[in-house]
């Protein structure tokens, strides 16, 4: 059976990315197709799925910052949020199933998914930029919600051992010492699941979520200098396991005609749930490019919609059909969400001189910078690669400034007293009110490559004449960037290969000195 799972998933999912889709589309494809031949979930997928959340969680709370979660554009936005639609929703829903039952689904279906949008914005290398940390901080003020809201429907009523919790900032120094002693291979992967799986466990226990408890794991750790590599080292297992997570909500059943139609009717309210986050990203000063983006990644139906109705279901305040119902409407927004996610930048643009139109004046808090000062070149992505290029450049003398969209490294580059500036760039607005004036050349440095492809369309749509260097780790990559205007492209792992050789021959002994040396 396992192997079936693992064969449809791998089938459907390399049909979607030929179709230019997210693979998670075709894993929830799969659950469906094996739904159809009678194929149900068994306890080892279930519990696999389960392990893949509880990872993905842990991850994020390792690049989980406190201050990300009290700004108001955090708070504001997400308490308003869940307030409106949840009351939206419950207002119709009221007249047919009653009060307490329509408030629970309406505050269930206000809920955004956090796998969904999580692992979007991982996939995009946004999961530390701006609008990636607005959305985090709401996902998890939602799950908040959530946990209170399965302890009043009589699901999971916290203990008074919760408040132990409070103590987990204690163990830090115990935490910190055992990542460093695990070393960088095996015992660091072990190190990781272990820590990921005892906070969902220890959650569980004291009556919270077992996501919740995986996520202030991971927070414990923020901040220590190698959790990077953690998060590397489990990156392979965490998405081999949330396979199993989204071939799980196929594999609930195939829903019958009315189920279907009432699941895709709960799919049409979508877009109010996105207006309203929009409306409100606005409200609280968000320029419309970071309320879109932002709007769009957190546009989903929660799996916390099936948490929530299960207690109603069998309680008796919610048919049993609703299940299934809310199993189609979470499939189905998941199944719309991904594919448009992968293309949330370019989507904004076609929409940008109307959507534009409806930013409030003034500063916002992601304002992007107009000048460059005198720099006269310009490190895009300040990373390890562009932070060395930073570092080369000015030892010579240059005058250089850095962009990046990470708040993290901003921060960082600017304790070592360098000019780095905040700065998206996939956003159009940036390259066409940047000043270049005196700029000699721009270092491409990013991860991904269709930021780097919008960031060099920017640039030449602008005129701009000056070289462009950008880094590609992957050959097929070099005739993407140099068709959009790269004229030098660079293979950072090649070519760091290439260049510790050219050290070891100018470094070794010449060849008479080695035959005069006697043997040993």
């Amino acid at each position: 059976m396992e192997a079936l799972w693992v064969g449809a998933a791998f089938a459907l999912g390399l049909l979607g990315s030929q179709l230019g889709l997210p693979p998670l589309v075709g894993y929830l494809a799969a659950g469906f197709a094996l739904a159809a031949f009678d194929i149900h979930s068994g306890e080892v997928l279930q519990y696999l799925g389960e392990i893949g959340v509880l990872l993905l969680l842990f991850t994020v709370g390792l690049k989980l910052r406190l201050a990300s979660l009290v700004r108001p554009e955090v708070l504001g936005v997400g308490g308003l949020h869940l307030l409106l639609v949840g009351s939206l929703l419950a207002l119709p829903l009221a007249f047919s199933l009653g009060a307490q039952a329509a408030v629970y689904l309406g505050l269930g279906l206000a809920f955004s998914s956090t796998v969904l949008a999580i692992k979007v914005l991982e996939d995009k290398r946004e999961l530390n930029s701006y609008h990636g940390r607005v959305a985090i901080g709401i996902l998890v003020l939602q799950d908040l919600v959530a946990v209170a809201l399965l302890a009043f429907a009589g699901v999971k009523t916290p203990t008074p051992w919760v408040l132990a919790l409070l103590a987990l900032p204690l163990l830090r120094p115990l935490v910190f010492w055992l990542l460093a002693k695990s070393g960088h291979s095996e015992l660091l992967l072990l190190f990781g699941l272990g820590l990921a799986l005892a906070g969902g466990s220890i959650a569980q226990r004291v009556g919270i979520s077992p996501e919740l408890g995986a996520l202030l794991f991971g927070a414990v750790l923020a901040g220590h200098p190698q959790t990077t590599e953690l998060s590397r080292t489990l990156w392979g297992l965490k998405e081999a396991f949330l396979v199993a997570f989204f071939l799980n909500i196929g594999l609930a059943g195939l829903p019958t005609l009315r189920e279907l139609m009432m699941g895709l009717g709960l799919l049409l309210l979508l877009p109010l749930k996105g207006l309203i986050f929009f409306g409100l990203f606005l409200a609280f000063g968000l320029r419309a490019r970071t309320a879109f983006v932002t709007t769009l990644s957190l546009s989903s139906y929660s799996e916390f919609a099936l948490i929530v109705a299960a207690p109603l279901i069998e309680s008796g305040r919610l048919e049993e059909s609703w299940g299934t119902v809310l199993a189609v409407a979470v499939a189905s927004s998941l199944a719309v969400a991904a594919p448009l996610n992968q293309v949330a930048h370019r989507i904004y643009m076609r929409l940008e001189p109307w959507l534009s139109r409806f930013e409030r004046k003034g500063r916002h808090p992601d304002e992007e910078p107009t000048s460059l000062g005198k720099a006269r070149w310009l490190v895009v992505g300040m990373g390890r690669t562009g932070g060395a290029a930073y570092k080369l450049l000015e030892s010579r003398g240059e005058r250089v400034v850095g962009l990046d969209s990470d708040p993290d490294k901003l921060e960082r580059h600017r304790a070592k007293g360098r000019r780095v500036l905040y700065g998206d760039a996939e956003d159009p607005e940036l390259w066409e009110r940047l000043e270049l004036t005196g700029l000699k050349g721009v270092l491409l440095t990013l991860p991904d490559l269709e930021s780097k492809v919008r960031a060099l369309e920017g640039l030449r749509r602008r005129g701009f004449i000056g070289q462009i260097a950008a880094t590609s780790y992957h050959r097929e990559e070099d005739a993407v960037l140099e068709a959009a205007g790269a004229n030098l492209i660079f293979h950072p792992f090649a070519e760091a290969g290439e260049r510790l050789a050219e050290r070891v021959l100018e470094e070794s002994l010449p060849t008479a000195l080695l035959e005069e040396r006697p043997a040993s």
